[in-house]
């Protein structure tokens, strides 16, 4: 059943005609929820996004989002619109949009079913946006999405903090010694060097 809807869905966006000049806004979708047009639409079977981000040479990401969310509002049109930030994400993401309060059909990493709403409760996810990054393989056994995250991003902060967590998660911050938090204050200080944190 999933997968029909899968496909309706896919049917649906290609009659909706040409994509979206890069660059443009992110329009707004059925659901409430603003859509790019680079975001994955998949069956929402964790373990297989995985796969299928490895296949790409990418990683998978998953943001929880909902209707009415000023923050996602801001994280659409302020972040995912800048260029720098948009192209780094597509080149090495494959990012999948969930409904926090959806009933779109969800396999968790432990062969459970669940839908968009009840995973977000399974997960302990109760902020939106929220940004999860899972990592290169499935874990194997009965680990869970929340568990087998290798980091969250609760928010949308700034571009820098933003771009910089999905720099993190793809160069293996979480497996080294250098702490996020360290990690992006020595990014910022190149930047800062570089004259480029204007307006941050």
């Amino acid at each position: 059943m999933k997968r029909l809807f899968a496909a309706l869905l896919f049917l649906a966006f290609a009659a909706a005609g040409p994509a979206a000049a890069p660059g443009m806004a992110a329009t707004m979708g059925d659901d409430g929820l603003h859509k790019e047009d680079w975001f994955s639409i998949t069956f929402r079977d964790i373990a297989e996004d995985i796969a299928a981000a490895r296949e790409e040479g990418k990683r998978l990401a998953i943001v929880f989002e909902q209707r009415g969310c000023i923050y996602c509002k801001k994280m659409h049109e302020d972040l995912l619109s800048d260029p720098e930030v948009r192209d780094y994400i597509r080149e090495n993401f494959k990012v999948v949009q969930y409904n926090m309060f959806g009933d779109e059909e969800v396999t968790d990493l432990d062969g459970e079913a669940l839908t968009e709403k009840t995973a977000a409760r399974k997960w302990g996810y109760v902020f939106t946006p929220t940004i999860v990054f899972l990592p290169e393989a499935a874990p194997e056994g009965d680990a869970t999405v929340a568990k087998a995250a290798v980091a969250t991003m609760p928010g949308a902060f700034g571009k820098w903090t933003f771009l910089h967590m999905f720099q993190w998660v793809r160069e293996k911050g979480y497996e080294g010694d250098e702490h996020f938090q360290k990690y992006h204050a020595r990014k910022l200080d190149e930047l800062r060097q570089q004259g480029r944190l204007a307006g941050e």
